[in-house]
């Protein structure tokens, strides 16, 4: 098994190592980023909608989940996989976080969990309550691995395997999963193909992608905007560009998936990129 080429980086206390997956995962996912924190610094970070399911592969100590749905029991994860959310969070770290993240579109999830993605949708799973055994002997492989270029060979070698073995997404709904991506302003009507009603293609995108495609368009549209705002641009030109109605209607979304302001958003420090990674953006 040959290692994988890896660039290597830091950012504000992280040091980062970066590699590309196998060409056939690519279209899945464009990077495996490993990290590990330089200090044992407790920090809480926010969580925030995104266009990928989030798997991370925990070399260090648990994290702690706090979301604000009261119905929804905080918990502490080791290796986990966090599903398509449509709303905000935290998560609370003591410190050393060391591990892997790979950000998997929902219809790759869907494929290499072999579970479908409603199961997990604005929920999080330990990855041995999902794949049993062998995702406690992939850990236990990556801890033993002796260089990141190694580590992500591992990972091609599995994940290749779960590609060949998962389900396949249906054709209408990965159609629907790339309109949407192209353009989140698509009415659901203009995504059902012929011989879907819009009824059907709900329920068979909710369960695959994670979200039913009304909802998917939201976090679409949210994430293309705090792009812009992350690039420089005010809020009134962010909510032009992506489709709101007008700022206010951009506040609200902002308000309702992030928790804050665009302004609290991007004017704040930098933030983890959304789980555990030590990137300078939000996901």
């Amino acid at each position: 098994m040959s290692e994988r080429p890896v660039e290597f980086g830091d950012r504000g206390g992280w040091c980062l190592a970066r590699g590309r997956p196998h060409p056939a995962l690519r279209p899945f996912l464009r990077s495996y980023d490993g990290y590990w924190e330089t200090e044992s610094v407790p920090s809480r970070m926010r969580t925030l909608p995104t266009r990928t399911t989030v798997v991370i592969l925990n070399l260090g100590p648990p994290l702690h989940l706090e979301v604000p749905d009261p119905g929804v029991r905080d918990r502490a994860y080791g290796s986990f996989v966090a599903g398509m959310h449509d709303g905000h969070g935290m998560y609370l770290s003591p410190g050393g976080q060391r591990g892997i993240q790979l950000d998997v579109t929902p219809l790759g999830a869907y494929t290499l969990l072999g579970v479908p993605m409603a199961r997990l949708t604005n929920a999080a799973a330990e990855l041995p309550d999902l794949l049993g055994r062998e995702a406690r002997t992939l850990v236990e492989r990556l801890a033993d691995a002796r260089t990141w270029g190694a580590r992500f060979a591992v990972l091609d070698a599995f994940l290749l395997r779960r590609l060949d073995a998962g389900p396949v997404p249906d054709r209408e709904v990965a159609r629907a999963w790339r309109l949407l991506d192209g353009d989140p302003s698509l009415p659901v009507a203009d995504l059902a193909d012929v011989g879907w009603s819009r009824k059907h293609l709900t329920h068979r995108f909710r369960e695959q992608a994670g979200l039913p495609p009304k909802v998917m368009a939201r976090v679409l549209r949210f994430q293309r905007a705090v792009g812009l705002l992350r690039g420089g641009a005010g809020p009134a030109e962010a909510a032009f560009a992506c489709g709101y109605y007008d700022q206010a209607h951009l506040n609200r979304d902002f308000r309702a998936l992030a928790g804050c302001t665009p302004t609290e958003l991007v004017g704040g420090p930098p933030e983890p990129r959304s789980v555990s990674a030590p990137a300078g953006a939000s996901a």
